[in-house]
């Protein structure tokens, strides 16, 4: 679920100091099901010692096409170079992609590096991790303020065809069964039972400007009746003038 988990979620809203000039980089949330309870992610966490005793945090140029912003470096855990992360996505709820990416993208402001994931897992509402090349507590310091971003293409594959990250949400068109548009998303929210898309629409203010209007649609499946995905298009059971 961008956004705020959104998922999305959780929490979504940190942000990093200023993001790379080279792309607007999507933030990622959580998946959402229709219409029932979302996976737990599992500790996923892992290592290979013979790269860790050679990887380390590499300044990089630009960040992966398919980066998503997944979320940010917080404090140092522990003693030995370990990093606490809030996920944008509540850990049991999404994290899980940092728990199966092998390799982190790390922003903070103009400053673009890359390093190994170690070995990550949940730790009550947060992710830890090693990463290489950050072997004590004061590395781990230096870290603070640095959001994190995984490949689109490292997430990890969802078990069911009615589960959806937020982030591939995010812009479909939306229209109902009669076929009438009602706008595209433009964001996913969660308030704590549910998922709730956001759509935008363009419409008229009072004195004859354009504006955008918006519409609020709970993503469960007495609404949602189809996400087509290919087509860009999700199908809702919404009246035009709810």
């Amino acid at each position: 679920m961008s956004a705020r988990d959104s998922g999305s979620g959780q929490a979504h809203d940190v942000r990093p100091e200023a993001k790379p000039e080279q792309k607007d980089v999507a933030t990622f949330g959580a998946f959402v099901r229709k219409p029932g309870a979302r996976r737990v992610a599992a500790d996923a966490s892992g290592e290979d010692a013979q790269n860790a005793q050679s990887a380390a945090i590499e300044p990089v140029e630009t960040l992966p096409d398919d980066a998503i912003e997944v979320g940010a470096i917080v404090d140092a855990y522990g003693l030995k170079g370990w990093v606490k992360v809030v996920p944008h996505a509540n850990a049991g709820h999404g994290g899980d992609a940092m728990l199966s990416a092998k390799r982190w993208w790390l922003v903070k402001g103009r400053d673009l590096t890359s390093a190994r994931c170690m070995q990550s897992k949940v730790h009550s509402d947060t992710i830890v991790a090693r990463l290489s090349g950050c072997d004590d507590r004061d590395a781990a310091l230096a870290l603070r303020g640095h959001t994190v971003h995984i490949p689109r293409g490292d997430f990890p594959q969802l078990a069911d065809k009615d589960e959806f990250y937020w982030v591939d949400l995010i812009g479909l068109d939306v229209e109902n069964e009669a076929g009438v548009a009602l706008g595209r998303v433009a964001d996913m929210i969660d308030n704590g039972a549910h998922s709730i898309m956001r759509i935008e629409y363009p419409a008229t203010s009072k004195d004859g400007k354009p504006v955008n209007g918006e519409r609020l649609i709970p993503f469960v499946g007495v609404y949602v009746k189809t996400v087509d995905q290919a087509a860009k298009k999700i199908v809702v059971d919404w009246d035009a003038d709810y």
